[in-house]
């Protein structure tokens, strides 16, 4: 699959897209960064294997780079929980319209990033461990032509349908 580009028109003609205008016309709030740094071919690439090889959201397979972006870290470090989620949000709709223009759908389920730290007035929302440090969760998509690979779920419940004496005995 060749590179998909997404300029701020392609994110605001989106239907999801266009209810985060407020974030792209924002000046402080970094997105033309964002743009940039999805349109990469290298990281859209990392972000269809960490779906087809490692078994999570795409985001994760990308999620250490983005978050060390310099103005990406700066925004998400400010106190201002409303506006970072919004920044946030908008990131997860980039990453749906890349995915979908590669050939990718939403499952409709969600998958891990990190585990929150306990609420602080004094400290922007983060995380103590996973993935990523900012963000908590990260939608899950296949293919739309169907994956190459089972999941290890999958097989599993195969497995069990195929010798259900062994799965009693678990």
């Amino acid at each position: 699959m060749s590179k998909v580009s997404i300029t701020r028109e392609d994110f605001l003609d989106d239907r999801q897209g266009r209810t985060f205008a407020d974030v792209l016309k924002d000046t402080e709030q970094p997105f033309e960064d964002v743009l940039a740094f999805f349109s990469d071919e290298s990281r859209q690439l990392r972000m269809e294997e960490s779906e087809l090889h490692h078994d999570r959201a795409p985001l994760a397979g990308v999620v250490r780079e983005l978050e060390s972006v310099p103005t990406i870290d700066q925004l998400l470090s400010g106190i201002h929980s409303q506006q970072t989620q919004r920044f946030r949000q908008a990131i997860g709709v980039l990453v749906r319209i890349v995915m979908q223009r590669r050939g990718w759908k939403k499952t409709g389920k969600k998958g891990s990033l990190g585990v929150r730290a306990s609420a602080s007035k004094s400290t922007p929302s983060h995380n103590t461990g996973g993935l990523a440090f900012w963000f908590i969760r990260a939608e899950r998509y296949k293919l739309v032509k169907g994956m190459p690979f089972q999941s290890v779920t999958e097989r599993s419940q195969e497995m069990q349908s195929a010798h259900p004496q062994r799965a009693e005995q678990s």
